[in-house]
């Protein structure tokens, strides 16, 4: 069975890529003969594969399996289409060489029909969040406290946001040269963040679902992070690097994020004119470093000195910090 590596951060998966469980390439896609630069994909048997091909998708999806080859480094998920399809899917032979199951319209209703199911498996899921249910931040701090279960908390890699089907619950689409965050899931989004963040759960960011509009896009994915959302799913392999180039690392960011996770730094500093503080921005030091790790940097840099400051405290240089 594929293990995902200890040091696994949920940055790894990096522009997760949907493609229908029909398609005929999946193998080729899944071993990295085709989309090579893809660190994960999502076989997806719900949204893009319609009523009539379900059947005839699950046949495909379970001879593809048979050669599926060991990939550390590339992560392979099945978006299951309901409970029931998560069934079937578990029933395939070598269905143990895919790392989890996407779990789609994922509420309190559905919650037991899929985690009973994968209760004793090594399986990993991100539950999706698209249903009415995500507009009631009762509902959601509820959703939460079953996910903290220990048995059920250990295997979430993280949670996806279904813009989409939450934009169509509103009866609206995202316009054109317009980010989520200008429209009302901007709101949505944000109270996601702080019902789910502070108790350790990872969110995707939703899908932009144009193809020819890459500012817009970067706009996005800077307003993503800015929410503090990890990975944004891409519907078209065009848009992988994009998406994964946003994700590296401001050299300035960098060098105040290896600071705050030196045990020798002082509780607060001043680097690049931006007040450091141990306690409140070693968090976000470590998601800066783990970005670093598998997007680098924007920049090649030479580490800088600590600048003094009245009322912040004087250091040493970065370089005698970091031995």
């Amino acid at each position: 069975m594929n293990t995902l590596p200890k040091s696994f951060s949920p940055w790894c998966l990096g522009a997760s890529l949907y493609m229908p469980a029909h398609r005929h390439d999946l193998m080729d896609c899944a071993n990295g003969e085709k989309l090579q630069s893809l660190r994960s994909m999502i076989f997806c048997t719900e949204d893009a594969v319609s009523h009539t091909e379900v059947d005839s998708s699950l046949r495909h999806l379970g001879l593809c399996l048979q050669g599926f080859r060991d990939t550390p480094t590339r992560f392979r998920f099945i978006r299951a289409r309901n409970p029931e399809i998560l069934a079937r899917l578990l029933e395939l032979p070598d269905i143990e060489k895919v790392d989890g199951f996407v779990l789609p319209k994922f509420n309190e209703t559905n919650f037991h029909a899929y985690f009973d199911q994968l209760r004793g498996t090594a399986f990993k899921v991100m539950p999706t969040l698209e249903t009415p249910d995500v507009f009631d931040v009762g509902a959601m701090k509820e959703l939460r406290q079953g996910l903290l279960q220990d048995d059920i908390f250990a295997r979430i890699l993280m949670l996806r946001v279904g813009g989409n089907d939450l934009m169509n619950l509103l009866g609206i689409r995202r316009p054109r040269n317009m980010t989520l965050y200008e429209t009302p899931l901007g709101l949505v989004i944000a109270q996601l963040v702080t019902v789910f963040n502070p108790y350790g759960f990872s969110l995707a960011a939703p899908v932009f679902e144009y193809l020819d509009d890459a500012v817009t896009l970067q706009k996005e994915i800077r307003l993503d992070l800015a929410h503090g959302l990890i990975g944004k799913t891409a519907i078209h392999p065009t848009q992988v690097p994009v998406i994964e180039a946003m994700y590296s690392v401001d050299s300035e960011d960098y060098e105040m994020a290896l600071a705050l996770n030196q045990s020798s730094s002082p509780a607060v500093f001043r680097m690049h004119d931006a007040m450091c503080e141990v306690a409140t921005h070693k968090e976000w030091g470590q998601g800066i470093i783990d970005r670093q790790r598998y997007y680098g940097d924007r920049r090649a840099f030479v580490l800088l000195e600590y600048t003094e400051s009245p009322c912040l405290t004087d250091v040493a240089q970065v370089s005698d910090r970091m031995g």
